[in-house]
């Protein structure tokens, strides 16, 4: 088991990637601290994780709160002793045209999906740093870090905020042993993306179109990745953002064929 004996948080871990994350690293034998504002889903991942025979509890949290963040982690150690791995996964995606935009829309985005990265990252690293522990943490990115999708400017901002974000805290955080890494997925099969399906017909192909292997990830595929991450298998990596996307980056640098 690669995570055998650690302590793991995970944001946003109610369902989709987050849950994922959740299960993979209970399953490497990691203790899980399940965060999300969902209670109800929340308890329904811990459960999954028991009855795999697994150890879990849910904290509710909402990132954009210094206090709760820092109450998550203070529950993490009290639980479990220790604070070995930080999944700061917590994130929401809005689709309005540029000119469209609100304030308000605007900045709940950046709070949840990038001030909500600073505080689970710098209130995680705190703790670490206090008790000598050589921790991980992996922020979730996306794509869309590199790319621009029409319409997501507060959640493109957002995610090439958390790219930087990223390195910066690697390079701080390494004189201390801490390594801290980001994923940066493609399109991913979540219960948002499959709704999203249902209500436009041409999503997938759209999809299918823009993915060199055709199809959207599976939470389960982005779990794999965070673990490697997580784990002494990427003990020489830092400051680093992977993008399990299907080949979606390669193929928007591919340069059209002319005639000649």
């Amino acid at each position: 088991m690669r995570l055998q004996g650690k302590v793991a948080v995970i944001t946003g871990a109610a369902r989709g990637i987050g849950a994922a994350m959740a299960e993979r690293f209970a399953a490497e034998g990691a203790k899980v601290v399940v965060a999300d504002t969902d209670p109800m889903a929340g308890d329904e991942t811990v459960g999954r994780i028991k009855t795999a025979g697994g150890e879990a509890r849910f904290v509710a949290c909402d990132v954009t709160d210094r206090s709760q963040v820092t109450a998550l982690m203070d529950r993490a150690l009290e639980s479990y002793g220790s604070l070995d791995i930080v999944a700061a996964n917590a994130g929401i995606i809005h689709n309005t045209p540029f000119l469209e935009l609100d304030d308000a829309t605007f900045d709940r985005v950046i709070a949840v999906n990038l001030k909500g990265v600073f505080l689970t990252g710098q209130e995680a690293a705190r703790r670490m740093v206090e008790r000598g522990i050589p921790g991980v943490i992996v922020n979730t990115a996306s794509v869309n870090a590199v790319i621009v999708p029409y319409g997501l400017a507060a959640y493109n901002a957002s995610k090439g905020g958390v790219g930087q974000l990223t390195k910066t805290m690697a390079i701080e955080l390494a004189p201390h042993g801490i390594r801290v890494n980001a994923i940066g997925p493609g399109s991913v099969a979540t219960d948002m993306f499959r709704s999203a399906i249902l209500t436009d017909p041409g999503a997938m192909d759209r999809v299918k179109a823009r993915t060199p292997l055709g199809r959207p990830a599976e939470p389960a595929e982005i779990a794999a990745c965070a673990l490697f991450l997580a784990s002494d298998d990427a003990s020489y990596m830092t400051g680093q953002t992977i993008y399990p996307d299907g080949g979606r980056l390669a193929l928007s640098q591919v340069v059209p064929k002319t005639g000649g």
